[in-house]
């Protein structure tokens, strides 16, 4: 019953407050100890494709271990404090593992810039939310990214954590996160990691599988919610998201392309250097920037379908055991 109730104070905490840039945050912890083992332990490593894999062999199991204990070890001295101590931690751990909130707001910045037709200004704005070059980005370019920011990453920064807290509490959300953040910091096909990054690469890959396509699902009932177009959206779903270079990100990107009916993906450019990707949908109109405020909307919404499964099978779970 503690990992039903933290569950439910994280995901409200985070739909509340967001992640308050104030409050220490684990992820942040996460990423100083991959930039310190890059800085450090990769110098060391021999030259060669083989050397560099192995490195990042390391990293991708040094950090999920050491995320899992430490988050482990702090909920068991709680537990000894109280009850009550756990579940504040784990609720706060749930929360920040969550990022709804953070993704609305940051997203509404880009959708407010380019309503006031600041272009460099929603530039910057999307620059936060995406991993892209974004100065050669138009007007349609930002706003196209921006929605595609907000499908992608419901899948990884709502659907997948969630999914884990509801399985095994804050440890198992956190360890899920460790994993997505060596992916976003060094999981990238550039020159610099195309081998030091391919074991996490990988292994953020094998965690998201199943979340990415139960979050696709979930995205398609919300746009049946929302008002827009669920048939569209599962079509395109079952057509285009394997045409993704990512196994798992074309899923909710070609199920929200579906719903809007407009096509996202293609052609972008990262660090200089232009990556062909493949499109995702069918083009019937362009991307506008109305379109931000319909794909938070779905993913609002589809938080909150699956939020409600997941707690309804945890506490039938919680009372079969009684």
């Amino acid at each position: 019953m503690l990992t039903l109730c933290a569950a439910a104070g994280g995901y409200a905490l985070d739909l509340i407050f967001g992640d308050p840039a104030w409050l220490p945050h684990p992820v942040v912890w996460m990423g100083r100890y991959i930039d310190r083992y890059e800085r450090t332990a990769r110098p060391r490593l021999p030259a060669s494709p083989e050397g560099e894999r192995l490195g990042g062999a390391l990293l991708a199991l040094s950090l999920p271990a050491l995320t899992l204990g430490v988050s482990l070890g702090a909920c068991r001295m709680a537990r000894r404090v109280h009850w009550s101590a756990e579940l504040a931690l784990q609720t706060l751990w749930c929360a920040q593992s969550l990022a709804a909130k953070g993704l609305a707001t940051e997203s509404g910045r880009v959708y407010r810039a380019l309503e006031a037709d600041d272009l460099e200004a929603a530039r910057k704005a999307v620059a936060r939310i995406v991993g892209r070059d974004t100065e050669r980005l138009d007007a349609e370019g930002v706003a196209k990214a921006a929605v595609e920011t907000v499908a992608e990453n419901f899948s990884d920064g709502v659907a997948a954590p969630m999914l884990c807290m509801f399985l095994g509490g804050a440890p198992a959300a956190l360890l899920y996160k460790s994993i997505n953040t060596m992916d976003s910091m060094v999981g990238y096909r550039s020159e610099k990691y195309l081998h030091f990054g391919a074991a996490a690469a990988k292994l953020d890959d094998a965690a998201n599988y199943l979340p990415s396509r139960v979050a696709a699902l979930f995205f398609i009932a919300a746009a049946a919610l929302t008002g827009q177009d669920a048939k569209g959206a599962y079509r395109i779903w079952r057509r285009d998201a394997r045409l993704h270079l990512s196994p798992n990100a074309g899923q909710t990107e070609a199920a929200c392309a579906g719903a809007l009916g407009v096509c996202l993906g293609g052609d972008a450019w990262y660090f200089g250097e232009k990556h062909e990707k493949a499109s995702l949908g069918d083009e019937r109109r362009g991307v506008v920037p109305e379109d931000i405020l319909r794909a938070n909307r779905m993913m609002y919404c589809a938080g909150a379908l699956l939020f409600s499964v997941c707690a309804a099978l945890r506490f039938a779970l919680a009372g079969r055991k009684r």
